[in-house]
């Protein structure tokens, strides 16, 4: 297998990378852009031996805590449940949630061989015993195995935090509702808040 044939394979494992997209970016790294492609190689090795997961919420960090955890302004008794560091980056850049977060890296599937060992519940437990929230924010995502992560997660955290929440699904901001999917209509109308 030829070098190039290497770089095309390699980059496809970036997910929705396929055969053609590989094939594309590798061309255009080796006929145009030859110094960002070493740039991003020695990013990428760097990312490769520096990041790791922080010790206290699984975030992807350089340090052993995060900055979020290291954050003194952060509001303990909140305590937000996501799937993914990418999860808390869109958090975050939304604004508004000043509590910390703890990340399964994941969701509970069965067909994927993924349980409650695979998510480290045990440390969430852990975390929830050394931050004392008030409230639990479960904010995995409305698919069917993200509704059975957080229902696993409300019968687990019983009797620990006084209050559990599950982030609001249903219909955007500024949306229309005739647009809506049918199952996205549903969740908003089960979900509806009082307003008076």
């Amino acid at each position: 297998m030829s070098v190039i044939d290497t770089l095309i394979e390699t980059l496809q494992v970036l997910p929705g990378v396929g055969p053609k997209s590989a094939q594309r970016m590798a061309l255009h790294l080796l006929q145009r852009e030859r110094k960002a492609g070493v740039d991003l190689a020695q990013a990428l090795q760097q990312a490769m031996l520096k990041v790791q997961q922080c010790q206290a919420c699984r975030n992807l960090t350089e340090q052993q805590i995060c900055r979020i955890c290291r954050d003194p302004g952060r509001d303990a008794s909140l305590l937000c449940i996501v799937e993914s560091p990418a999860d808390i980056i869109a958090i975050e850049q939304a604004g508004g949630f000043k509590g910390f977060y703890y990340v399964l890296n994941g969701r509970l599937s069965p067909l994927e061989g993924i349980g409650p060992e695979q998510l480290g519940l045990d440390q969430l437990m852990d975390r929830i015993h050394e931050l004392r929230p008030k409230e639990l924010v479960l904010a995995t995502n409305p698919t069917v195995e993200g509704e059975a992560t957080a229902h696993y997660i409300v019968q687990l955290a019983q009797g620990l935090v006084e209050r559990m929440s599950r982030i609001a699904h249903g219909v955007p901001l500024g949306g229309e509702i005739e647009y809506i999917d049918g199952g996205t209509l549903a969740h908003a109308l089960q979900g509806r808040r009082t307003i008076n």
